[in-house]
């Protein structure tokens, strides 16, 4: 039988200087951090560890009075601390998503207590670790004290994010339905940049795909596929609707076959009810799921990611803008590489060519402080909604002509000139 208190009971068991780690996606377990934070005036030197946080708000500890109580260390900065961190009362830790349970494991990221929001438990005593096996998995291993959640409105995902319930040290009952997200049809650049790569997806390929408008525009130009898989970081609403269509059967996978993989999940209330209980969907340590040597098992891995810009020689920045961190590396690079080596595999860097604002987003050097997520080396085929460009074996003078040409036709003239003082006559040559 689990303990079961509140949760400012629960809170008891954290003291001055112990490190924690808070379960992220849409598995934030919101009612923990809300009791937590109203021990803000007690406690001194609380180090918080969280990633890929998507929440409703600002987390209730990131308040300037708990500047000394609280000291958040995100591994994949979001909303929910962004402003913190910009502020200077956070931090971010720069590792590969993949990496980091065994920084976990190894205690060079030592922790003490572990947050989680967990299903009910099933007929054996087992609960799920609802939409995010991703770190919670390693966590709760490395950790001494777990308090859970014991969500009634989360539902069981399957696969190897369980934990039975006489490992949990204190257990708080909720009803908290996780949140739900709805994502709009994709704009007309979002859905010319899915049409270019739709056509570069081969039957039979196994899928990595993100969130968002560009990721959605990419699925529903692939509804007529065959064979596909599913083998990926997050799962959303696109590739459940391809799931339920018959398109994604996982039928020509070597890793799981017949059977969608994911680390964590986000989308609707419908994705929800469609995952729980769902054997033919299982979740992950991402420390499994994003190993390039096990995404390179698969056969004609499709691998599409998103970054804030590139530069003319295929340097991508995802994690920052300039010097403000805006979220993480995240899993790109582990399927970037592991997509790279699958046979037949593919990688996709995806972006409208300038931002809401106006501002390019190919560029003739990142922005100073920009970091590098995907190197010039790693980048195969970048889009935009003006075209499709392939960079590897290209040289640097050949990668500047190939970007400018995806990149927007007011944006061309200075991108031109730019290339032209970098690399002279190897540049002009090509006209």
């Amino acid at each position: 039988m689990m303990n079961y208190m509140t949760a400012d009971e629960a809170m008891q068991l954290v003291h001055s200087g112990d490190s924690i780690y808070i379960q992220g996606s849409t598995s934030i377990p919101l009612v923990l951090e809300e009791a937590l934070a109203r021990r803000g005036h007690e406690l001194k030197g609380v180090t918080i560890y969280s990633a890929f946080n998507v929440g409703r708000g600002e987390a209730p500890f990131c308040k300037p009075e708990y500047k000394d109580a609280f000291w958040t260390n995100s591994l994949f900065l979001c909303a929910d601390q962004r402003k913190w961190v910009a502020q200077g009362y956070g931090t971010m830790t720069p590792a590969f998503l993949g990496e980091i349970p065994f920084l976990f494991r190894t205690r060079q990221l030592p922790l003490d207590i572990a947050f989680i929001n967990c299903s009910p438990p099933d007929e054996n005593g087992y609960c799920s670790y609802g939409m995010s096996a991703d770190l919670a998995v390693s966590a709760v291993e490395s950790s001494k004290i777990i308090i859970a959640e014991i969500n009634k409105s989360m539902p069981y995902l399957c696969g190897g994010a369980l934990i039975h319930e006489s490992q949990i040290t204190a257990a708080v009952e909720c009803d908290d339905p996780p949140l739900a997200l709805e994502f709009g049809p994709p704009t007309p650049i979002e859905a010319a940049i899915g049409a270019h790569i739709a056509a570069e997806i081969p039957d039979g390929a196994t899928l990595q795909i993100g969130v968002g408008g560009i990721p959605n525009a990419v699925l529903n130009g692939i509804k007529n596929h065959q064979h596909l898989g599913l083998h990926t970081e997050a799962m959303t609403d696109g590739v459940v609707r391809l799931i339920e269509e018959g398109v994604i059967d996982n039928s020509q996978k070597v890793v799981k076959p017949g059977v969608s993989v994911a680390s964590l999940a986000l989308g609707s209330q419908h994705m929800y009810d469609f995952l729980n209980y769902n054997k033919g969907v299982e979740f992950y340590d991402v420390a499994w799921t994003n190993d390039p040597q096990i995404i390179r098992q698969n056969p004609k891995v499709i691998a599409i990611n998103s970054a804030i810009e590139v530069d003319i020689t295929g340097q991508v920045c995802a994690d920052s803008i300039g010097t403000t961190i805006f979220s993480s590396v995240g899993g790109q690079h582990d399927f970037m590489y592991g997509g790279a080596l699958s046979q037949g595999g593919k990688t996709f860097i995806a972006l409208p060519s300038r931002t809401g604002k106006g501002k390019a987003k190919i560029v003739p050097t990142l922005t100073p402080g920009a970091g590098v997520v995907t190197t010039r080396f790693q980048t195969q085929f970048v889009v935009t909604e003006h075209g499709i460009v392939y960079l590897r074996n290209k040289s640097l003078a050949e990668r500047a002509r190939a970007m400018i040409s995806i990149a927007h036709p007011d944006d061309r003239e200075a991108l031109e000139r730019a290339a032209c003082e970098r690399f002279g006559y190897s540049f002009l040559r090509l006209k």
